[in-house]
């Protein structure tokens, strides 16, 4: 995984604790939301993370026009054959970039929560695996609205984290000037990893050990942002699950084989804020800083 990271990082100016996150949602069978302004890199950070795994890899350009069978694919009557046969649609690569998911109708938005959730989809009752590793990258533009159709909250919870890159500092921008000046630097990648080592390294992940004690502070946090009077409603059993499978994937970037409180720590902000839903008077912004005192008063019991 550091060859991995090191390999992005050579072709995209991202945080290290922002890449460390995406690689954590790799590694525990996850999918990623990357919500930022636009020309800050969120397509190229897919794209360079997708170059760097030797899998197949999909990219889906959202629209309002788009339909569902775009995606997932439809049934085509061959009349050779005189039968129907299923010509698969992007969803089937290992690595999906769904770019700019929220210009895609709600219909079409839809048509990602089995294959998310489920790892198969299913067209007219016959159902379809994916392949291994799966991993659904999202982006989004948070300020342009107009023609866009805003994620369901059931949509936003298949996301196990979700991601702001920002802007890099002046000497990083200015060194991404200068290495743009001989082409994509994306484009120039090459892998560094298999589907294989993927696997791997996911069955891995799985295996990190998780204490009683661990399971009880995952809860705490949990409810302690339900008890919040500025959430209407708290994070779900479902974001503790996911909350305790990116704890166990951070363990492993961190060469041990049992979580700790700290890695549960290091991920609740990119794991919990985007599904809290806020009361009205409450700013959209304040998600992160709610969850972060959550952890502060967790972290004091």
């Amino acid at each position: 995984m550091r060859a991995l990271a090191a390999n992005i990082a050579a072709a995209v100016e991202v945080r290290p604790e922002t890449l460390r996150h995406l690689l954590v949602a790799l590694l525990a069978e996850g999918h990623a939301l990357i919500e930022d302004h636009p020309g800050v890199g969120k397509t190229a950070l897919a794209r360079a993370l997708a170059r760097s795994i030797d899998c197949r890899f999909a990219r889906v350009q959202c629209t309002s026009d788009l339909l569902p069978a775009d995606v997932i694919g439809t049934n085509v009557y061959d009349q050779r054959e005189q039968r129907f046969e299923f010509r698969p649609g992007p969803v089937f690569a290992n690595v999906v970039l769904v770019d700019e998911i929220n210009r895609a109708s709600p219909r079409t938005q839809s048509g990602l929560l089995e294959c998310m959730q489920e790892r198969s989809v299913t067209v007219d009752v016959q159902t379809h695996e994916l392949a291994r590793p799966f991993l659904v990258i999202a982006t989004q533009n948070p300020i342009e609205f107009e023609g866009t159709y805003p994620l369901p909250e059931a949509q936003v919870d298949r996301f196990m984290v979700r991601l702001s890159l920002g802007y890099p500092d002046p000497r990083a921008e200015a060194q991404m000037l200068a290495s743009h000046e001989r082409g994509d630097r994306v484009a120039q990648l090459r892998p560094v990893a298999g589907a294989t080592d993927v696997l791997r390294a996911q069955d891995a992940a799985a295996r990190v050990r998780v204490t009683e004690p661990l399971r009880d502070y995952v809860v705490a946090l949990l409810w302690r942002t339900r008890q919040d009077p500025r959430v209407e409603l708290g994070a779900s059993p479902r974001s503790g699950v996911m909350l305790l499978r990116a704890a166990k994937a951070h363990a492993m970037l961190e060469g041990r084989d049992h979580a700790l409180p700290d890695d549960v720590q290091a991920l609740a902000v990119p794991v919990l804020a985007h599904r809290l839903v806020l009361a009205p008077e409450t700013p959209r912004e304040a998600a992160g800083e709610i969850v972060l005192d959550a952890v502060r008063v967790t972290r004091a019991l």
